[in-house]
């Protein structure tokens, strides 16, 4: 393909190229690869994004496979509105490639931050997958979900003058947090939302599912006075 060019270019010397040595070569799904085009890009990998103002954050999880998403996790977190912008992601992204998505609105800042970040770490060969022969298979992402399919969040409040409050941890929602003599946090109690709907599903009462879900942590059991997070 010849391109116009100017006339000072057209009047310089042609001086031989050097240095022309192929790209590196990248790890991808227990191969090394020398990609070239978008279809020669795969892995899975995740990407982190916050909005404009601030005021939310994204976690973005795709895999790819030839080029071309074929399994999505979008988890935000801080905004009311992300929700939605995810839920509209979800059904935007799966099919495109890698290169379409980078150039496509995904309504929220927040997720179109994570998936720059996780272009990088894609075409860069910083994958999870980078060492896995084959990759990982569709169905990876739910896997990240754990047990009751729900994104593990981590929740806590503090003030100066009246310390600390653990309100979600990975194991589930913290119903009381127990302390000991010198009003330390030795423990807690927690419900684990997502195996309790499970059960309910199942047919259990809600009753038994939250006393089968309802666990405890750390040194709860020794604790001589407990706190509920959400009201004192």
């Amino acid at each position: 393909m010849s391109f116009h060019e100017s006339e000072h270019i057209r009047g310089c010397t042609k001086v031989s190229r050097g240095a022309n040595h192929a790209s590196n070569p990248i790890p991808q799904e227990g191969k090394w690869v020398v990609n070239k085009d978008i279809k020669d890009i795969s892995g899975f990998s995740h990407g982190v994004g916050g909005c404009a103002p601030q005021q939310g954050a994204c976690k973005l999880t795709l895999n790819i496979k030839n080029g071309i998403i074929e399994e999505a996790l979008i988890e935000v977190i801080g905004c009311s509105g992300m929700t939605h912008s995810a839920a509209i992601a979800g059904e935007i992204l799966p099919g495109k490639t890698l290169l379409e998505a980078l150039n496509t609105d995904l309504v929220c800042d927040a997720i179109n931050v994570a998936m720059r970040e996780l272009f990088l770490q894609i075409v860069y060969g910083r994958t999870q997958s980078a060492f896995s022969e084959d990759g990982l298979e569709i169905g990876a992402g739910m896997d990240d979900l754990g047990k009751g399919m729900i994104s593990q969040v981590g929740t806590t409040y503090t003030t100066k003058t009246k310390g600390v409050r653990y309100l979600q941890t990975t194991e589930g929602y913290i119903t009381k947090m127990g302390l000991d003599e010198n009003d330390e946090v030795i423990g807690y109690e927690y419900v684990a939302i997502g195996k309790m709907f499970e059960d309910i599903k199942k047919g259990k009462s809600p009753e038994e599912a939250l006393k089968n879900n309802t666990k405890t942590y750390g040194r709860f059991n020794e604790a001589v006075k407990t706190v509920d997070p959400r009201k004192e």
